[in-house]
């Protein structure tokens, strides 16, 4: 339950906190948590035994709702549509994903969306975008459902001129480092603080120790973005794996990864470096059936599954970051809270949102409130900033 003090900003927000089952009294003033206190009022309203879990991060959203951020149009409106949807999500924060294409229309994209940063409903919604590619492997299978013609060697001049177009914005980008030129470029990356993560490409064990070194920090979906079928002891997966340096984002819908395989990464990486993504693309949201999509006809089932029909490859997912909690809890057994803690403290820290991702006095006020019923997660309400940005 929520009060407002001045019809906009919320006083205080009273639950469970998810950690511990604890109650309590959230208070907060000019949307920062200001204190946190128990509460042990004998009754309690429906609304206050609700959960209270801090804003989720999602650090993978191509588009959502029939809208995708790198086709040709976007507009900042259509991002407030994506924005409030993912609100209802649960999703508070997220970084706006480009896939490869030309570089005019990742320079006309990146320039909307960086006006969207500045946007007084939104902005705080978002700090950033994540480029994923053009800089991946152009092999079948390695590439995904990026178009081959876009896929070209790193290029810092150009990358350059994309984070001029971003406004600065740019804070992640996903390559392939056994591409020319590949290490230097992400050692120039983290020389400018840029998160660097290796995605869609075909590395060896040598090649992405080497790229660590440099300062690649992340695995983007582990477990994809690469050909069905590989070798069973070289190849990119084991060495991303065993390497503690790396934390890697999984994509938990039951499509990209299999529910061995989503165990086996959780126990292999810990709780602690594990990123839950969506990976959501334009078509989550949206009727099954067939659409054409840059080109490329795409398939989405009636089970939620996108599929690329020339390559026969995954096209991003259809299943929100909500349900990546309920299913990341279901697949493991882990506590619901822990897989919170990849979708919200562990994203934070990567990114250096230092503001979000836990509840503390003092951090700012992103907050879900949520039922979890025999497994299943259904957000009542988000708070972004201190304000009510959805409420069921």
């Amino acid at each position: 339950m929520s009060f407002r003090d001045d019809g906009k900003n919320i006083a205080q927000v009273r639950g469970k906190l998810v950690h511990n089952g604890q109650r309590v009294s959230i208070s907060i003033s000019e949307g920062i948590i200001t204190d946190i206190t128990p509460d042990h009022a004998q009754e309690k309203s429906r609304e206050e035994n609700l959960f209270i879990a801090p804003g989720l991060i999602d650090n993978q959203v191509n588009g959502y709702m029939g809208i995708d951020f790198t086709e040709a149009g976007l507009t900042v409106e259509e991002i407030k549509k994506v924005t409030r949807a993912l609100w209802k999500k649960g999703v508070t924060t997220y970084l706006p994903t480009l896939i490869s294409n030309s570089p005019d229309r990742w320079t006309q994209n990146l320039k909307i969306l960086a006006g969207a940063t500045g946007d007084d409903e939104i902005g705080g919604s978002i700090p950033g975008f994540h480029l994923e590619g053009p800089y991946i492997s152009p092999q079948d299978g390695f590439r995904g459902t990026h178009d081959k013609k876009w896929i070209r060697k790193p290029d810092w001049t150009e990358f350059e001129a994309f984070m001029e177009a971003s406004g600065g914005h740019i804070l992640q980008i996903t390559l392939a480092p056994e591409l020319n030129g590949a290490l230097k470029f992400i050692r120039k990356l983290r020389e400018k603080g840029i998160i660097v993560a290796l995605g869609h490409h075909n590395a060896s064990s040598e090649i992405i120790g080497r790229a660590v070194n440099e300062g690649a920090s992340v695995a983007t979906h582990l477990g994809n973005g690469c050909a069905n079928f590989i070798h069973r002891h070289h190849n990119p997966l084991w060495p991303q794996l065993a390497d503690d340096r790396l934390t890697a984002s999984i994509i938990v819908d039951g499509r990209h990864l299999t529910n061995d395989e989503v165990r086996t990464f959780y126990k292999a990486k810990g709780a602690g470096n594990l990123i839950l993504t969506s990976d959501i693309t334009k078509f989550a949201g949206m009727q099954p059936g067939e659409y054409v999509w840059d080109g490329r006809k795409i398939q989405l089932t009636e089970d939620g599954y996108i599929r690329d029909v020339e390559q026969d490859v995954l096209a991003g997912s259809a299943l929100t970051l909500d349900k990546g909690l309920e299913n990341m809890t279901a697949f493991t057994g882990c506590p619901l809270a822990t897989s919170l803690r990849m979708a919200t403290q562990n994203p934070a820290k990567i990114y250096g949102f230092e503001d979000r991702g836990v509840i503390e006095e003092g951090k700012r006020a992103d907050l879900i409130l949520f039922d979890f019923d025999e497994g299943n997660l259904s957000i009542k309400q988000t708070i972004v900033n201190g304000n009510i940005v959805y409420h069921k």
